[in-house]
């Protein structure tokens, strides 16, 4: 999803987001420690997820734009 599309969402909507995407990176450092992760540029990608998640909630808790 690009930031736009996060922007769309409804704040209830945004922290459903990011908890999944907290699972999927719990799932993702397991899947790496047993050895059976085949692509390892999907941790960075899930980080950045995160991050414009909890970006987004903190500038609607601010009002910001």
């Amino acid at each position: 999803m690009k930031a736009k599309e996060f922007r769309a969402l409804g704040t209830e909507d945004l922290v459903k987001q990011l908890e999944e995407a907290h699972q999927e990176l719990f799932n993702l450092r397991f899947r790496l420690a047993t050895k059976q992760l085949v692509n390892h540029r999907e941790l960075p990608a899930v980080r950045k997820k995160i991050a414009q998640i909890k970006t987004l909630i903190r500038e609607r808790e601010l009002s910001i734009r």
